[in-house]
Formats: structure tokens, sequence, C-alpha cells
């Protein structure tokens, strides 16, 4: 695509004018199927006239121009899902010319002028549609996503709950790493085990895969997220997030979230940026980004990217060094054919605590200052993510296409660290739990579809049936001590002791898991404004894990499913040319390892997702707004039996008879409200509370107290109009309500805890100014008004476990394009 100039109003409204009167005769003209078809596009640059000619072939169209009409143009090609008319836009955009529908075809015809050239913004209601890709459009919205189905629907076109954190959002907020994106995703809430250890939730469970360009990543294990949650966000165009069950797309898992990082792509025009940071506690970054075709005809295509940073923290001690790597190569094989592969890794040297800091016996805070580190200055906390991936997609006949994928991670994580611990009879002072553990998970994800659309009863459906395989291989070595006793919180001193080492063979756990699954999705156009989507999935899943420790070797945990069925279910009815309702049902599962009385396998557990919504799409997909009321059921959760329930064969039975419910409502809008103004912003309430438990006493109660049930997140950017064009302003709010944690001590008995934080809000801002044709220039400041607040609270009152939020910071960031 072209570079972008800022659009003026009177311009913007001038081509809004141009672009209704010209594209209503041409829809006109255009059967419906024709207008929503999308398809995967991977044509080179070159010159106009002939990159309009392989387009229309592919399309399956013709189109008719004369050579004066194109002469001495030329074109980027076009790289994506688009629709028919959505392709041509693409591909003539900043041409003055406009594909035009005819009786044999599409005609090429000039596009009106008005007030002489007309000068595309980056964040402009301009008819630019939006494809699959977010760089460069300078939106906060996205079109076609295939997270949710295999599909390629827009927001709107999708019965759920559907977010989007674009490439121009990531910039404006200066979001580096996945859990600064969640932190602003709507619906997401995050907790922390530890500093480097964070775990996210959606609708009130825990996110158990992460998924990159479709692909699965299995976090279900708290040791496998202590590698694989972090990954840098220098290498990604977008990400996208689908609430609620998601079986249909990710086979086993919880009824929370698909998280789908989607990476940048080779582009077939030069580009080159080199980004430079510098902020807060000595906080200073590099990228540098460069992509292009790498022979003549533009059938080869690479990028590369690659970013390095180091921090200190506002904690005394910690610090980060993080560096990048991502190199990927797109060729197309032939007319049909293109094959990508690729090659990311990511390496992480923290010096950080395990844990975070103590409260109270009563849950009380202790006002330790937030600089305070109770850690050891030689603890580590290190990462090593290298993925391999590659993928091929193939053009069939008839708009079919078949696209086969795979990829293979390979993490590490070395880490000595400690953590407060309470000691003592009662637990009247502090020492240090240390542990010292190596970790290693390989992960392999493959995946293999063909989709496409067929006829039935006189109308033109959509179709997708593939299959799928996890696998995933872990072992790990440590050992923990808790024998340090005697630590003064108040006064404590990192450097005075020395290094400790321990035994990495006194605990050992090897794990294996394997997945094996086949899908099928339908999207049945019952009628012009009425779409039904079902589909069903089978798995079949294996796991095997043992752990050692000391000379004691546990017994090996086997869990097994074998057919699983997961549904899928969505209704979307057009109310007109903006507005859909839906209604939907979606449902996962989760193995679990508890036995029943005889001494089998529980049946698995069950997330049912029940959800009625309605969303509204504005200016040709560039503004997309939602509101959803949700339901889940997790059914068949283990219920523990009494002794004498359980047959000799087993030391203790469960029953599948555990039920939590989560319900609530989510609000959204995200994209571009007006010429110049950005926004993404949501609303979400949800809570889960038990339904039926082991324990009588936790029904009707809360689940998880320390995830907040009310959150609004809202950032917004405005580029100012007329002799101030180059200045772009932006800010955002966030704001949670107060949660907590509450028990009875393991110490002090007969006492009990109640670990709390309050309500509160965040501010941010942010400044840009384009200095010149190549060069931005951004500042951003975040939490303005130095808010004090935890980020994460303990669920007890033994281990140290509160972990501060950020205090007031900034970033200034300069950065040069061509």
């Amino acid at each position: 695509m072209p570079s972008h100039k800022p659009l003026k109003p009177s311009r913007a409204l001038a081509l809004a004018v141009h672009l209704a009167l010209g594209t209503l005769p041409l829809l006109a003209l255009q059967p419906a199927h024709a207008q929503q078809q999308v398809q995967r596009y991977a044509i080179p640059a070159g010159a106009l006239g002939d990159v309009l000619s392989r387009y229309a072939r592919e399309s399956g169209v013709a189109i008719s121009f004369n050579a004066g009409q194109v002469a001495n143009l030329s074109s980027a090609g076009l790289q994506g899902n688009y629709a028919l008319q959505d392709g041509f836009a693409a591909l003539l955009y900043g041409h003055g010319l406009q594909a035009q529908a005819s009786s044999d075809g599409y005609v090429l015809v000039a596009l009106p002028a008005a007030n002489g050239a007309v000068e595309l913004g980056a964040t402009s209601i301009n008819g630019q549609v939006l494809g699959s890709t977010t760089e460069g459009t300078g939106s906060y919205t996205t079109g076609p996503m295939q997270t949710a189905t295999k599909l390629p629907l827009s927001i709107r076109e999708t019965p759920q709950s559907v977010s989007v954190i674009t490439r121009q959002r990531m910039d404006d907020q200066d979001m580096q790493s996945l859990e600064d994106v969640l932190k602003n995703t709507p619906g997401m809430s995050m907790t922390k085990d530890g500093p480097q250890r964070p775990t996210f939730y959606a609708r009130g469970f825990t996110v158990e895969n992460l998924m990159n360009d479709g692909l699965s990543n299995d976090l279900s294990h708290y040791l496998s997220r202590d590698m694989n949650s972090t990954p840098d966000m220098a290498i990604y165009d977008h990400v996208e997030v689908v609430r609620g069950a998601t079986g249909l797309m990710q086979g086993s898992g919880t009824p929370s979230a698909a998280i789908n990082m989607v990476r940048k792509r080779p582009t077939a025009d030069p580009r080159l940026s080199i980004t430079g940071s510098a902020g807060s506690w000595d906080n200073y970054r590099t990228e540098v980004d460069g992509s292009g075709a790498l022979n003549d005809s533009g059938t080869l295509r690479g990028r590369m990217v690659t970013a390095y940073q180091t921090r200190n923290s506002f904690q005394d001690v910690a610090d980060t060094e993080r560096s990048v790597f991502y190199a990927i190569g797109e060729a197309d094989l032939s007319d049909n054919s293109t094959f990508t592969l690729g090659l990311s890794n990511q390496s992480v040297n923290n010096t950080s605590t395990w844990g975070g800091l103590p409260t109270g016996i009563d849950g009380s805070d202790l006002h330790l200052s937030r600089s305070t580190y109770l850690g050891n200055d030689w603890e580590y906390w290190d990462q090593d993510n290298t993925t391999l991936f590659s993928r091929l997609d193939y053009r069939l006949d008839n708009d079919w296409k078949l696209l086969l994928a795979a990829s293979r991670t390979w993490s590490k994580l070395k880490m000595l660290g400690s953590m407060t611990e309470r000691m003592g009879d009662e637990g009247e002072v502090f020492g240090q739990y240390l542990g010292q553990y190596h970790y290693d998970d390989e992960q392999s994800s493959y995946d293999a579809y063909a989709t496409g659309p067929y006829q039935l009863l006189g109308r033109t459906h959509e179709l997708v049936v593939g299959a799928s395989r996890r696998e995933l291989t872990f072992e790990g070595k440590g050992n923990y001590s808790d024998d340090l006793i005697g630590m003064n919180i108040h006064a404590w001193d990192p450097g005075s002791l020395p290094k400790r080492r321990l035994d990495l063979n006194y605990w050992h756990q090897d794990r294996e898991t394997s997945q094996t699954g086949t899908y099928v999705t339908s999207r049945f156009n019952l009628a012009d404004d009425l779409k039904l989507i079902v589909g069903g999935r089978l798995d079949w899943y294996d796991s095997e894990s043992q752990t050692r420790n000391g000379t004691r070797l546990g017994k090996p945990v086997n869990v097994s499913v074998t057919r699983n069925l997961t549904r899928y279910a969505g209704v979307i009815y057009d109310l007109d040319a903006q507005h859909s309702v839906y209604v939907s049902y979606t449902d996962i599962f989760k193995p679990q390892s508890e036995q029943d009385a005889s001494g089998s396998e529980l049946k698995p557990i069950e997330g049912k997702n029940y959800e009625v919504g309605i969303k509204g799409e504005y200016f040709d997909g560039a503004l997309n707004a939602s509101a959803a009321v949700f339901r889940i059921d997790q059914e068949n959760r283990a219920k523990t039996l009494e002794r004498y329930q359980c047959s000799d064969l087993v030391p203790s039975c469960s029953e599948a008879a555990g039920k939590l419910r989560s319900e609530g409502i989510e609000l959204e809008v995200n994209g571009t409200v007006l010429p110049g103004w950005e926004l993404g912003a949501g609303y979400t309430f949800a809570q889960v509370k038990y339904v039926k438990d082991g324990d009588p006493a936790n029904e009707g109660r809360l689940f998880d107290t320390d995830i907040p049930r009310h959150v609004f997140k809202a950032f917004t950017t405005y580029q100012l109009p007329g002799e101030l064009e180059r200045w772009k302003v932006g800010g955002g709010v966030y704001r949670q309500n107060a949660i907590y944690n509450k028990g009875d001590n393991w110490y002090a008995t007969d006492s009990t805890y109640r670990i709390e934080q309050d309500a509160y809000t965040l501010v941010d801002l942010m400044l840009s100014y384009k200095a010149s044709e190549h060069l931005d220039v951004r500042l951003n400041v975040n939490n303005v008004f130095d808010t004090r607040y935890y980020q994460s609270i303990a669920t007890n009152t033994v281990y140290g476990g509160n972990f501060y939020g950020d205090p007031r910071n900034a970033m200034l960031t300069l950065r040069w394009s061509l």
C-alpha cells in the first residue's frame, strides 16, 4: 500500500460522497454472494494492468480497460484476505480509478476528482476497506478474521464477542508484550503468581491456549505458562480475541477465550522502519523491521524484525534484558500456491524474585514501599523460546482453498529465586522459600483444512473441513529449600546473602500430551439477511505424567478422552445494512485426572457458552460496536467423595457433579468514529459463582474473588485538523472494582485473613508529532496521577503474593520509516 497522508475533513467528506455515488450502482449489479465471498490473495507487485488482470483471473471475473488508463502505473500487489470489491478498492487505491460492474464483468472507470487531488489519511472514513492485515491502515479495527470458526468472517458476521488490538493501537499505546495487549483488551483480566508468571482470564476462567496464526500452544499446565505466556509484540500485526467457549478451534480448554496472535507478513513493496525508545527506569528499546521482494518478479518476498530492550524497574535490583529475532519468507510456487517459512526467537533474562510482597497475618497491607525488593541480587528468571513454522496455501478451482500449517516451539526456563514465607510456630517471623528449576518444553501443532463455497437449494454457502494435532513434551527438574529464617522485611539487604545452589536432581517431572481432532463448519445463507453457522469437532486426547520427589516416585497419571464431541451453532439476522442480532451456543471440554468410586477416570469438564448480542458495522467496517449477554455453565467438575464411598481400588475418589456458572454483559466499540478520531473502548461485567461443589458452603459464593467483576477500558486518539494536522493526541482510562481474598490462616490457629485491593482508576496520555515524511515522534505517559495499587493480590498470608502496578512512567519513541 502507498504511504498515507493526513486527511483533511473537507476532502474526507468529498471522498465519502464520491465513494457512495460510485459504489451504489456497482452493488446493485453484483450478486449478493459475490459481495461477501472472501478469498486469500498473494499477488506480487508489478505493472497495474498486469496486477489487475491476475486479480480478476484469480477472482473468476472479467475486467476491461484500455492501455492508456494504466500506462506508467504500478501496483504494490495484494496480500491477504479480500472480498471481490475490497480487493479492487485496495489495488486501485490512490490511482483515481474504480472497477465498475457491467453486463460483461467489470470495466475500469475514472473516479471523479473533488477539490483537486484526493489525499487519504492514515485514520479516516475513506472507503478503504479493511483486510486481514491491520498494519498501515491506521485503524483500531480489522476486516475478516478466522479465529472463531476458520471461516473468514467480519466482526459483525461472527456470532460471539470479538475484540481486536491492531498494530496501530499497539503502537499508539506502546504495547510491547502480550501482557500489555491483554491489559487493554475488553473482557480480559490477569493475576500473577510471580513477576514473570501472569495468568490470563476471560469471563472468570483461565485462558489455557495461545494461538499463533491459528495454531495453538498448550498452557493448561502452569509450568508451561511459566515459559510461554509473555511473547513480545514486535513480530505481530494484531491480536484477535474471541471470548467464551472456543472448543471448535482449540479442542480442550476452558470456556474463557481464544487469543490468536497474527504475525506480520512479508510485503512485495520495500519497507524499512527503525524505532528507538527511552523511558523511565532506564528503559531502552530498539526495533528494526525490513520487508520487500527478493526477486524482480516479486514472487519471493521476505521480512525480518529484530528488537532489543534493557530496562530496570521501579523495584530495587530487578531488571530485564530482552532480544527478539523474526524472519519470514513467502514464495509463490505457482499462480495458485504460496509457501511460507518462518523462524522466531525470543530470549529474556530477568533479575527477579520468585514471589511478591507479604501481608499482615490478618491480610492487612504492610504499606511497604513500591521499590521494595525482598529477594537476592543473584536471583534470575531466564526464558528462551524458538519457533519454526511453515504454511502452504493452495487455491483450487471454484474458489476453494487448501491450507496446510505446522509449527514447533522449543521453550527453556532456568530460574533461581525466592519468595517470602511466614515461619515459626505462629508465623510470627518471615523467611525465604528458595527454588531452583530447569524446564524444557517442546510443542508441535499441525493443521490442515479445505474451505470454499458450495451450492444448495439455489443459494451459495461456505464450508470448512479440517483436522489438527497438538503434541507437548515437558521435562523439568529442580529443588527447593526454606531454611532461611529471621528476615527483616522492612530493612532487607538484597546483597547480604551469598549465592545459593541446590541439587537439581531432587525433583523431576515428565509430561507428554497429545490431541488429535477433526472438525467441520458450514455457514448456511438461509436468506439475504439470515445466516446459520453450525460446526462440530471430534477429539482424541491423551496425557501421561509422572513426578519424583527425592526417592519417592509418584504414580503415573494417565488421562485419556476418546471421540469427545464439541458443538458450535450461531444464527445471525441482519436488521438493516448496519446492524445484526445473533444468538449462539458453543462448548469446550477439559480432561481431568480424578477417579470415580470404581477407579475410572471422570468424564471431562464441559464448558457451555450461551450468548445473545447485537452488532453494528459502520463506514464500510471502519467502526464496529457490539453488546452481548452471556451465560457459561462449567459442568462435571470433580466433587470429592467420602472414603467409605470409594472402592478399595482407589485411595480417594470423586464424582463429576461440580458446577460453576458465569454470567455477564459486554459492551464494546472499536474503530474510526470521525476522520482522524480512533476509539477502542469496552465495559465488561462477569461474575462466576459456585452452583454445585464438594463443599456445600461454597454454593452461591463467588468462585474467584481476586478477579474484577466490573472493568472499563478505553483509549482514543485524535489527529488535529488544519495547521496542526501533524499532531495527534490521545488518552486512556482503566477502571476496575475492588477485589479480595479471604480464608482461614495456616498459622495462628482460629484466625482469619482478608486481603483487599480497593477499586481504582488509571489514566494514560499520548502525544505524537509527525516531524517529517519519514520521522514520527511519540510520548506516552502512563498512570498519570501515580495511583498506588496492587495489580494482583496474594491468595493467602503464608507466601508473599502482592504485586504493585507500575507507578507513573513515561516513554519517548522515535520511528523512522521508509
